[in-house]
């Protein structure tokens, strides 16, 4: 499958899918769905310049590490074990997670009332929800230290989940602004399919093709945990290992119900492949 991919037999679409499969990422198990790159750093330009470098995502660095600031803070955490943690990581939240797939989603069912589900019955605080590709980059790369959050493969087939054709109430920011549909960087026109067609362009570019061995190691290969990872700013609670977790070998059924629960709300990383 790689070499059909250096051959351009197989587009970068189809080999992410056939990766998210054989890791155990199915479209039937929110907790453990298929996970794709942020492609990008460009949402400000009013168009999208696919040429150069600068318009891509670093994709050999986790979003964790995309700023040399924010590399830094989570290389202090990992080396100061904060009081608060259970072990020692570099992150405490996880690029993939019924809760992210969920928000993704949120405007096409039956992901709003599974997102309503997961948020207690109601939607969340209209500042938290996903209304802004922008938005959600910053926070994602930049902003936010408890979001490292990568992204779906709606991101490049699907238009329909940035437009709140169920006219959802889905509230009001603090900046008076009312959710609906999704803001979109200002080189898609306000138009979801050229965002989604141009996003997919980027997918299949040169460079994304050239780069994208260094995301996979990352996500699915040997820079996916131990010394490589913990050299690679990679490494992720312990309880994100699904696999690397006896569950019955742990007799007491609080500690292996609050395991199962942390796995639940808050992720799992992909098997190894």
């Amino acid at each position: 499958r790689f070499l059909s991919l250096q051959k351009r037999e197989i587009s970068n679409f189809d080999y992410l899918m056939y990766l998210n499969t054989l890791a155990g990422r199915s479209y039937n198990d929110y907790m453990q769905y298929p996970v794709f790159p942020w492609v990008l750093a460009d949402y400000h330009s009013e168009t999208l310049n696919l040429t150069d470098p600068h318009t891509f995502r670093d994709l050999s660095k986790p979003m964790g590490a995309q700023t040399v600031e924010r590399k830094r803070k989570f290389i202090q955490r990992f080396n100061e074990v904060e009081k608060n943690l259970s072990a020692q990581c570099h992150y405490c939240t996880h690029y993939s997670s019924a809760i992210i797939v969920a928000s993704y989603l949120v405007r096409m069912e039956p992901f709003t009332q599974t997102f309503c589900s997961l948020q207690g019955g109601s939607f969340d605080v209209a500042d938290r929800m996903f209304h802004s590709v922008k938005s959600t980059w910053e926070s994602a790369s930049r902003d936010n230290m408890s979001d490292v959050r990568e992204l779906t493969p709606e991101f490049f087939y699907l238009p329909e989940f940035l437009t709140n054709a169920n006219h959802f109430e889905l509230g009001c920011m603090q900046d008076g602004t009312v959710l609906g549909d999704v803001q979109l960087p200002p080189w898609a026109n306000g138009d979801p399919h050229k965002f989604i067609f141009l996003h997919r362009q980027a997918l299949e570019s040169d460079y994304v093709s050239a780069h994208l061995h260094r995301w996979i190691d990352l996500i699915f290969g040997h820079k996916q945990h131990g010394s490589a990872a913990v050299e690679a700013v990679n490494t992720y609670h312990p309880y994100f290992y699904g696999d690397k977790i006896d569950l019955n070998n742990i007799k007491d059924p609080l500690i292996k119900g609050t395991i199962l629960g942390f796995i639940s709300n808050f992720g799992q990383i992909p098997k190894q492949v």
